[in-house]
């Protein structure tokens, strides 16, 4: 994977992509986690245009993603100690921190909750992006570039793949960003307004193409994410009541949480509150996706392929497998969640009727990665069994 540092960043594209968020448009950015579907997180309409894309439903909330150096007092209330000590220790890099929203905040970034999730990227071209969106003072709100409910991205293709009938070609984007530049200019002369390119939301030109409402998208390319799954997400906005509330594992553990603030964060509890990606069916392909262990992966793999059904496996230790019907993965947790949706994708690519993932360890660095394949095979208990009955 490559290192942030030798990632490079096109200043061209990055500039035309601000003046695309400052338009009210949709762009699809690359962070170290996955890809951000993001909008200017102070334009609700802009924000509105997120859920229509991907299908995602109004009170499942958006994380705000900021600059590194962003005053968070602007977009938070109430910031406990160790909020600013996690900051110091983590950001830029995957963490989200759920804090109390300020005033200004639209519903539609929180879902209606009286909380907001704050994140700083370190993926260059995010941190760029940010930089030049609004001189670094602004915020994009942005869950994962994928339809609702989808595997996420982890390369742009991926992304294209998502939103084919979305995405902008050179030439819309670098007229959109025309388009957006002098509309700015207008709007500071007291002439108009700096929303309104086609494809934005609101925007008086909105073609009516096959998109999402005719809506459009540019996508900055940033190679592949370099850590592969979504942030560790951890609720701070009832520290006095309940302490510091894991939501979402990822790659920052809750070890390393404690390490910083000296508490080891809690289990989420009915109370918590709402955050992204932390549905019970999640991150799924569309074939079905079953865990088997490993010591019973060959023989299941034996009568399946018996009965004539067609399954693909991803596994992490030596298994008998079909070509092009399988795929290997690393045995360490961070090199494994690299490549886990990448591979998913790979899969379900295949036409299998079914995909099989080999249960990964269960030590606690395993933790993020058991999460997303736990979420991608909701729903599919004892779907083996009934592939075999048939």
């Amino acid at each position: 994977m490559s290192e942030p540092s030798q990632i490079a960043v096109d200043q061209a594209a990055v500039g035309a992509a601000a003046a695309v968020l400052r338009a009210g448009g949709l762009v699809a950015f690359p962070t170290e986690t996955v890809y951000g579907l993001g909008a200017d997180a102070e334009n609700p309409d802009a924000v509105a245009a997120i859920y229509a894309a991907k299908g995602r439903p109004q009170d499942h909330p958006v994380i705000v993603h900021v600059a590194p150096g962003a005053d968070l007092d602007y977009w938070v209330t109430d910031i406990p100690e160790a909020a600013r000590q996690l900051v110091a220790a983590f950001w830029p890099g995957p963490l989200t921190l759920i804090l109390k929203r300020a005033s200004h905040i639209p519903d539609a970034v929180s879902g209606g909750q009286d909380t907001v999730g704050m994140r700083c990227p370190s993926h260059p071209v995010a941190i760029a992006l940010l930089s030049a969106f609004k001189g670094g003072k602004g915020g994009v709100a942005a869950p994962s570039a994928n339809k609702f409910g989808n595997v996420s991205p982890t390369t742009a293709q991926h992304v294209r793949d998502e939103f084919c009938d979305m995405v902008m070609d050179r030439s819309e984007l670098a007229e959109a960003a025309a388009h957006a530049a002098v509309a700015a200019a207008m709007a500071r002369l007291g002439g108009g307004d700096a929303a309104g390119f086609p494809g934005a939301a609101g925007g008086a030109t909105r073609p009516s193409g096959p998109g999402a409402a005719g809506l459009r998208l540019a996508v900055l390319d940033g190679g592949s994410s370099q850590v592969g799954i979504e942030s560790t997400i951890l609720d701070l906005s009832r520290l006095a009541t309940h302490g510091p509330v894991l939501l979402r594992p990822g790659h920052i553990g809750a070890q390393d949480i404690a390490d910083v603030i000296g508490v080891m964060p809690n289990l989420p509890d009915q109370g918590a509150p709402r955050a992204s990606g932390t549905l019970e069916s999640h991150y799924a392909p569309k074939a079905p996706v079953a865990l088997v262990d490993g010591a019973r992966l060959p023989d299941v793999m034996r009568r399946l392929a018996a009965k004539g059904r067609k399954a693909a496996v991803i596994h992490y230790t030596q298994q008998n497998t079909q070509p092009g019907l399988h795929q290997a993965m690393p045995a360490d947790a961070p090199g494994y969640a690299f490549g886990l949706y990448a591979a998913l994708r790979a899969m379900d690519q295949t036409g299998a009727e079914l995909i099989l993932v080999e249960t990964p360890p269960q030590e606690t660095n395993w933790l993020g990665v058991n999460d997303r394949l736990r979420r991608a095979a909701h729903g599919s208990s004892g779907i083996v069994e009934m592939f075999l009955r048939s």
